[in-house]
């Protein structure tokens, strides 16, 4: 088994480390070395440990910590996409995992770039493209021929139609529609439960029905 570490001890961190259980209880995959994280709560210590996962130190010791031990993947478990591009841009030796629950659908030529996470639930159809460290989060639906950017995030339940192309750091809300053909700007939020029916302009937030 591959070894691996996850970055960030937050709630997404927790259930990343609920992905690698549920992949490894398929096909043993993933040796778990533990989570690294500046400054975890007190809550989150307390379910790292009911959990038998270790604290391993602050995120820079990310470098030293992949190359230890014969060498470790990771992947970044943060929702901030500036924080994920800070993580990924100052560790250039480390070998980004990508991470896909049993329960998601991956279908055919869909490329998954380093870095990125698949919840459970999630459905990818055909032709997609979806970038570096990328979180897609659970029952989310993703269309054909769509392009998904780097560090983007789309939230749970957020449906993505064919043909739409979501730029690098944007954010698509939980529950949000995007329809088809449509483009969500770079840095762009898509608030939750909007639904999207014009382009959306680089560096902006919109939310309602029609999202504006």
């Amino acid at each position: 088994m591959k070894r691996l570490a996850v970055c960030g001890s937050g709630g997404f961190g927790r259930e990343v480390l609920q992905i690698v259980a549920a992949i490894n209880a398929g096909t043993p995959t993933w040796e778990l070395i533990g989570v690294l994280d500046d400054a975890p709560t007190p809550l989150a210590l307390a379910h790292l440990n009911e959990l038998g996962v270790a604290h391993l130190g602050a995120i820079a010791d990310l470098t030293a910590v992949a190359a230890a031990g014969g060498g470790a993947a990771a992947v970044v478990a943060i929702g901030d996409s500036s924080v994920r591009h800070t993580i990924a841009s100052a560790n250039p030796d480390v070998e980004w995992a990508v991470l896909v629950h049993p329960d998601a659908t991956v279908g055919p030529d869909v490329t998954l770039a380093d870095g990125a996470v698949i919840a459970a639930g999630a459905r990818l159809s055909t032709n997609i493209r979806v970038g570096k460290h990328v979180h897609v989060d659970q029952n989310v639906t993703v269309g054909h021929d769509s392009t998904i950017g780097a560090f983007s995030r789309l939230n749970p339940q957020a449906c993505v139609s064919g043909a739409v192309t979501v730029g690098e750091h944007a954010l698509v809300g939980a529950n949000a529609t995007i329809l088809q053909g449509l483009t969500i700007g770079s840095e762009s939020t898509v608030g939750a439960g909007a639904v999207v029916v014009r382009d959306v302009s680089n560096g902006i937030t919109v939310k309602g029905v029609p999202a504006r």
